[in-house]
């Protein structure tokens, strides 16, 4: 017996969304972790050192922070589809601008830009799959709106990076713009543009600040991330100095990072949906190990690609600790998306610095692992006070 025409539509419909929502987050790898890579083509364009070409990707950085709880706050209210139009506005122009920069400068302004409606459209996007999904498999297809991103890692950065190395950078920037003004088209075909479920007032959207287990769970991406960017920084210069390889292999390392992303995000999201609390302490303690292997396992390529890709694997706690972070606030949900884009971009800022102030004491590369250990640690121990704190509310709302 065929199912029924409304239930097929119904199921055409929010895979039409969620596809549409992946897009937009897609487009936002393209524009955070393409543009690594493509450093030493900005210094040779502007005649700039590495570290000044740098700022390019800082400038991006702070863009989010500053963006994400701005938007969030001034935008709760708004329908989602007319939040979503706006974003991905500003990724076509700012994207845009960005290709047709004249200077440096000028470059790291556009890169600030098109950072500030990063984390914004992340918690929209997030937010409109939790509303469209089953009430058991929410941590799923929010996880489905988040293989976008992981998807860039796979296929859009390597490709992006051998564009931008054959023809020029520009290109690159361009064609994100493009695939923004595509998004654009399809968020309008596609997205409906139903009312908000609930409004939510600024008051209530700041008092998600006073939640100490908020914190504590925000605390898990601050510093347990911050192990994933410390390896993920360093990885061209293990290859080349301790793993002994041709270069090319840090373009399979990358792509068996991006694997890694994408598998973990859809296996760590599907346990989610049963135990999200569960599923991240296991995570988490299952990557110091892979971490502290790092260090030993750089001295044989394919060792090093398996690590790799269970590093990347613990990427898709991202959407498990958002899951948590909204089970735990019953109201502030927009600021809560917001705060899980700063504390990420934060945790891209804590891991680099600190493998880079032990291999400026005299580590090798491969030796940021052992750091990475110890910052997923802080993770986990930051995962034990939350799993505490709920433990204690849990116990005190069935006393009697």
């Amino acid at each position: 017996m065929s199912p029924e025409p409304s239930v097929v539509n119904n199921t055409l419909s929010t895979t039409a969304i969620l596809l549409v929502l992946a897009l937009g987050t897609f487009i936002l790898g393209l524009s955070e972790f393409s543009m690594m890579p493509m450093l030493p083509l900005f210094s040779e364009t502007f005649a700039s050192t590495p570290a000044q070409s740098g700022y390019t990707i800082s400038a991006y950085a702070i863009g989010v922070v500053i963006g994400a709880p701005f938007f969030m706050i001034t935008t709760a209210n708004m329908r989602k589809r007319n939040a979503l139009l706006l974003f991905v506005s500003m990724m076509f122009i700012f994207n845009g601008l960005s290709a047709f920069a004249n200077s440096l400068e000028q470059l790291i302004l556009f890169r600030f830009l098109s950072g500030l409606p990063h984390g914004a459209y992340f918690a929209v996007a997030i937010l409109l799959a939790a509303d469209i999904a089953p009430a058991n498999k929410r941590a799923s297809f929010m996880s489905k709106v988040f293989m976008g991103l992981t998807i860039a890692t796979i296929v859009g950065v390597p490709m992006v990076t051998l564009i931008g190395q054959n023809f020029s950078w520009r290109y690159c920037l361009a064609g994100t713009a493009v695939l923004a003004l595509v998004a654009l088209i399809l968020i309008v075909k596609y997205i409906p543009n139903t009312k908000n479920a609930a409004t939510s007032s600024l008051l209530s959207e700041l008092s998600v600040l006073k939640n100490k287990l908020v914190w504590s769970i925000l605390g898990i991406i601050i510093v347990g991330f911050g192990g994933v960017f410390c390896i993920y920084t360093y990885i061209a210069d293990t290859i080349l100095v301790i793993t002994h390889t041709p270069a090319y292999t840090i373009s399979i390392a990358m792509v068996m990072f991006g694997i890694g992303c994408t598998l973990g995000n859809y296996v760590l999201g599907k346990a989610a949906d049963h135990a999200p609390l569960k599923t991240t302490g296991i995570a988490l303690i299952g990557a110091v190990i892979f971490a502290a292997t790092y260090v030993m396992a750089s001295h044989n390529i394919w060792l090093l690609y398996a690590v790799i890709f269970f590093i990347g694997f613990s990427v898709g706690l991202g959407t498990v600790i958002q899951t948590m972070l909204m089970d735990v606030s019953p109201h502030g949900h927009a600021m809560i998306g917001a705060l899980v884009q700063c504390a990420f971009n934060t945790a891209n800022a804590i891991g680099p610095w600190v493998g880079g102030l032990a291999i400026a004491q005299g580590a090798q590369p491969n030796q940021t692992g052992y750091v990475a250990a110890i910052l997923f640690a802080g993770g986990f121990i930051m995962w034990l006070l939350s799993a505490l704190q709920m433990g204690k509310q849990k116990a005190q709302l069935v006393a009697p």
